[in-house]
């Protein structure tokens, strides 16, 4: 690890004002970036600890929805009364990533901003455009297991690891960031990360000097909820391919899908088409294929993570036939 510069921000336009400096990184709990400083990924010149600038709570808002601050804990969202009862799906998402004590460290803001646990991304040795733009992509004909099948690039195949992401992409929850010159911008979380194309480094769409205040999650909805992760032990292990959806049957027919995948993209993958095919139609193989079909369409193999593929064929069919069974 590299020497750097630690300040203590005491308000959030301090906090903008350090990272708005280039070599500056704020830091909360530290569970991702202290991790990669170690390995020499991240070299900060300066971190600017945010912890007492507030936005730790978890609150309702005005029209039946829920905030959650940017700085409460994994832990504290998982737990939470409302989150438990009105947005399983999220609490199960949380409680299937890392471990307890992460968990008590790791804060929502930085979940969000988490990186990539790809190899060549870890690795300085080796080759990687999201590290060192230009160097190339070593994944892409090397170890790729656990990589990308989805919105690829030729600069960049690296998966999104998180698994709360996914949930709040089903549930269509937003992001509110602070910028440094003042003021406040809402973005959905479905539009927060971004796919690799020409830029791979460029992960969400944060500014210099913008720090998330806060999440929050519409007013709760019915049907069931699920959160679906496939991974290679049953615990501590990133997904190979997570799903979160919330489902409703009206008389025996789909009446809502919402959809999210991890493990597959760069990003949570939400594609409005999937749940707008199966909409009015009754759970059966037929059904589920289409959702499949439309997931998958574009979809490419590097070799070692072909099998994802038909993964996620097959865990889709387990969500969507899950859903059925409990609606029954």
């Amino acid at each position: 690890m590299r020497p750097f510069e630690y300040t203590k921000a005491r308000t959030i336009e301090d906090a903008g004002k350090i990272t708005a400096d280039e070599g500056s990184i704020v830091i909360a709990g530290g569970t991702n970036l202290l991790d990669l400083m170690k390995l020499q990924v991240e070299t900060p010149g300066q971190l600017a600890d945010i912890n007492r600038i507030g936005f730790g709570e978890i609150e309702d808002t005005p029209d039946g929805g829920l905030l959650i601050g940017a700085l409460a804990t994994n832990t504290a969202a998982a737990v939470h009364p409302r989150v438990s009862s009105d947005y399983p799906l999220l609490a199960r998402a949380i409680l299937a990533g890392a471990t307890q004590q992460l968990r008590n460290k790791a804060t929502t803001g930085g979940n969000l901003c988490q990186r990539t646990r790809c190899f060549y991304f870890t690795n300085i040795d080796q080759p990687c455009n999201k590290r060192e733009p230009g160097s190339g992509c070593g994944a892409i004909d090397g170890i790729a297991k656990l990589h990308a099948v989805l919105g690829t690039s030729d600069q960049c195949i690296a998966t999104y690891p998180g698994d709360m992401a996914v949930a709040l992409s089903a549930l269509d929850a937003k992001v509110h960031i602070a910028k440094a010159a003042g003021g406040e911008r809402t973005v959905p979380v479905r539009d927060f990360h971004c796919l690799p194309g020409e830029t791979p480094w460029r992960e969400n769409v944060l500014e210099d000097g913008e720090i998330i205040t806060a999440v929050t999650l519409p007013p709760p909805v019915g049907g069931t909820q699920i959160y679906r992760k496939v991974r290679e032990r049953s615990s501590y292990a990133f997904a190979l391919v997570s799903i979160a959806a919330i489902i409703e049957f009206d008389e025996g027919l789909f009446s809502r899908a919402d959809l999210a995948f991890g493990g597959l993209a760069h990003k949570p993958w939400h594609d409005p088409r999937i749940g707008e095919a199966i909409i009015g139609q009754p759970p059966t193989a037929e059904t589920f294929d289409r959702a499949a079909d439309i997931l998958l369409e574009n979809a490419i193999g590097y070799g070692e993570n072909d099998f994802k593929i038909p993964l996620a064929r097959r865990t889709l069919h387990a969500v969507l036939e899950q859903a059925a069974e409990d609606a029954a």
